[in-house]
């Protein structure tokens, strides 16, 4: 693609934080053509750069999540990495920091420090908690958010003790919601010519994907608890075992799809059957209607299976692995794993760029840098007008 059709081209972020919920906002926006400064303490990376798992030295994340960037190096604990940063800001459009509250206070690059220097900025800010209320000034991690917006009480079984989601859910969502206040308030600057403060917080993020949670419990007196692979009252809704020990996701909780599934098992006289013919009736039979579809799953393999459920229309599907993932041909047609040129690694596979536009597509350029500061020369000098003598005083330093 043409990088002038790139929808974000002409907004300058600079990402400030570590690990994830600020830097996946700063990819979100960075696929989309953002010009996204990725800023580092010179003596102390971001830790991502060592997590997952490693190939030849080099963390298997960080490309995934530093993609599109540009790094540079700045201490922000020093009053001269604080001037510089102020002289950045100037020209840019975001700001996006996930420390806990209060920091950037303490540095003097708090939102009403920078709005004096640019009243259009737009600072992106994801805490735990917030930046009001009593625990504002806690600590909170991804995980903590999950905990205390209800997530991880309702994920699991019943019988075990609560369960985490496989990937780093609470930071993901609430870069989402960060991404999605910040796209808010780009618009809104072209009324007003004002930028604003995004104040996200994780936990929040959290509860508030938590769907009927809250009336559940105060009009209804029903708290959601831990159901496994089931939704209680809606039914079928679940996996099943297949004959090869295989196991298929069946979704069939509506009346007309659960018709078509009685015919995939030939069985079309359960659409009419006073236990199943209705959502209430599935719903309060879901124990006894699940086992009744396992019997027919139990004869068959998978693979016959979800070409008796496709033939009826009835959604279904495999639960993918990566190995899965990567050999499936419509993650392949829909551009859902893209490689890209690694400097050290060669051709780097990673997911695509969600959503799709039809006009004006985002798309992976590079994997983002392998050392901190590897754009330092061009963005201090192209910004801020440094020559080379300056930068390398500031950088024996420690300021870069």
């Amino acid at each position: 693609m043409n990088e002038t059709s790139m929808p974000l081209k002409g907004i300058r972020v600079l990402e400030l934080g570590t690990l994830l919920a600020g830097p996946f906002a700063g990819r979100l926006l960075a696929d989309f053509g953002a010009e996204v400064i990725k800023i580092e303490p010179p003596d102390k990376p971001d830790p991502m750069r060592q997590w997952g798992k490693e190939k030849d030295g080099v963390g298997l994340w960080w490309p995934v999540q530093s993609r599109n960037k540009k790094s540079i190096t700045l201490n922000l604990r020093t009053v001269e990495g604080q001037t510089v940063f102020k002289e950045l800001a100037e020209s840019s459009d975001v700001v996006i920091e996930n420390f806990r509250t209060g920091t950037m206070e303490k540095w003097g690059l708090g939102y009403e420090d920078l709005r004096e220097i640019n009243p259009r900025l737009i600072m992106m800010r994801t805490t735990g908690y917030g930046q009001t209320g009593p625990y504002k000034d806690r600590a909170g991690f991804g995980s903590i958010g999950e905990a205390m917006g209800g997530i991880r009480y309702v994920t699991g079984f019943q019988d075990r003790p609560p369960a985490r989601v496989g990937i780093s859910i609470g930071d993901t969502l609430a870069a989402l919601y960060s991404t999605i206040g910040c796209l808010t308030a780009i618009e809104e600057r072209h009324k007003s010519g004002e930028g604003q403060m995004i104040d996200t917080a994780i936990y929040e993020s959290v509860f508030s994907v938590m769907e009927s949670m809250i009336p559940d419990y105060l009009l209804a007196d029903y708290v959601r608890e831990r159901t496994g692979n089931i939704l209680p009252g809606v039914a079928p809704s679940s996996i099943y075992r297949t004959k090869d020990d295989t196991y298929v996701v069946i979704g069939a909780n509506a009346d007309a799809v659960f018709s078509r599934l009685t015919r995939a098992m030939g069985q079309p006289e359960l659409a009419e059957h006073d236990d199943y013919k209705t959502h209430l009736a599935r719903g309060k039979n879901q124990k006894e209607l699940d086992a009744l579809i396992e019997r027919w799953t139990k004869t068959l393999d998978a693979k016959h299976v979800l070409e008796a459920l496709e033939e009826q229309g009835v959604p279904s599907g495999l639960i993918y692995s990566a190995a899965d993932i990567v050999k499936d041909p419509h993650y392949a047609a829909r551009d859902m794993i893209v490689n890209t040129e690694h400097p050290q690694l060669g051709e780097f596979p990673m997911p695509g760029v969600v959503p799709k536009l039809s006009r004006t597509p985002g798309q992976i350029d590079h994997a983002g840098s392998v050392k901190p500061g590897e754009a330092n020369e061009a963005i201090y000098q192209s910004m801020l007008g440094m020559t080379s003598e300056k930068i390398e005083q500031l950088q024996a330093r420690g300021v870069i």
